[in-house]
């Protein structure tokens, strides 16, 4: 790591690994003047253009400098190049200095929902007038669902035959479910549907929050590009409102907190509402159906597939998801009945 370290310049006396999300790996990195920062990699494999991500938190970042300078950001930090990405032994490495707060792996209460609500609904409404097409795709298709309806076709066609028999009853609901995929094609292709700064990945952990659990800032900016609001919304859906994770076999377990729903709608639409079109509040509730679907979807084609793009620490991990998610695209139709 000392290499790493000296292309910042810094004399770290401590550094540690913080176990902290899936794709990269990041260090808490103390030095001797004093300073703490975040040190991480840039997944590479996932990301195919690092430079992407760097293009998106710079721009982002000196826009939110200008127009909020008030504002908590994340902000990249320069190397001894002048640059804020670095690339050591085949790796790519972006700084920030660390912030005061914690993250949380697990939602507990319908307070920090409607906390980290507001941040990604604020985060985008704060974004609104920054040119969108100077906002790079960092992960192309990766909210298309279209796509995943395909891929899931094909995995009919070219997976694994004894799974694809043992999956049937899975296979044949999200085949009923294919409206959902017409519902999508409709919303992108209505003119009242607008692309805005999107985080695309607004799952708790991404939420920085004080002592008193209100939210600082969003973070992990990796995914962030030119999106739908119904990805962002989606995903909390997805997230937030079980009461488990997407992991427990037991679906009898999975039931929906009504009372983190309104604090989604809340926290979201008192950030972003005056933004939103009439025609994307009308399609507030379908984000949720939009993003289940979409993951239910992606866990079942990547079983039949023999789990190549997840991977599973067991066998039958990604069916168990599948059948968790499919259970829980049912709690909240029934929810919104």
């Amino acid at each position: 790591m000392q290499a790493i370290f000296d292309i910042y310049g810094w004399d770290v006396i401590h550094y540690e690994v913080i176990d902290q999300g899936l794709i990269n790996a990041t260090y808490s990195v103390k030095t001797k003047e004093g300073k703490n920062f975040i040190l991480q990699t840039v997944n590479h494999h996932i990301f195919k253009s690092p430079e992407a991500i760097d293009h998106n938190i710079c721009l982002i970042g000196n826009y939110l400098k200008e127009h909020f300078p008030n504002d908590v950001f994340t902000h990249l930090v320069l190397n001894k190049n002048g640059a804020t990405l670095s690339q050591w032994e085949d790796k790519y490495y972006r700084a920030f200095e660390k912030l005061n707060g914690q993250s949380f792996n697990v939602l507990t209460n319908a307070h920090q929902a409607e906390e980290a609500a507001f941040a990604f609904g604020n985060f985008t409404a704060k974004l609104i007038d920054l040119p969108i097409h100077e906002v790079q795709i960092t992960l192309p298709d990766f909210h298309n669902l279209s796509l995943r309806y395909n891929q899931f076709e094909t995995a009919l066609i070219k997976g694994d035959a004894e799974r694809i028999e043992s999956s049937k009853n899975e296979i044949q609901y999200l085949k009923e479910q294919q409206s959902i995929v017409q519902q999508y094609e409709a919303f992108i292709a209505h003119k009242e549907a607008k692309k805005r700064v999107t985080h695309h990945d607004t799952k708790i952990s991404n939420v920085l929050f004080d002592a008193e659990e209100n939210a600082i800032c969003v973070i992990d900016l990796d995914t962030v590009m030119p999106g739908y609001f119904i990805s962002d919304v989606g995903d909390m859906c997805r997230t937030y409102l079980p009461n488990v994770s997407e992991e427990e076999a037991n679906i009898a377990l999975i039931s929906i907190d009504k009372g983190r729903w309104d604090a989604i709608k809340n926290g979201y639409l008192s950030a972003m509402g005056d933004a939103l079109t009439s025609f994307e509040k009308e399609h507030f509730e379908f984000a949720g159906q939009f993003m289940i679907y979409m993951q239910a979807l992606r866990f079942l084609t990547d079983h039949l597939n023999q789990d190549m793009y997840y991977g599973a620490k067991y066998n039958g991990q990604n069916y168990i998801r599948a059948i968790n998610q499919i259970a829980l695209l049912e709690a909240y139709n029934k929810m919104l009945q």
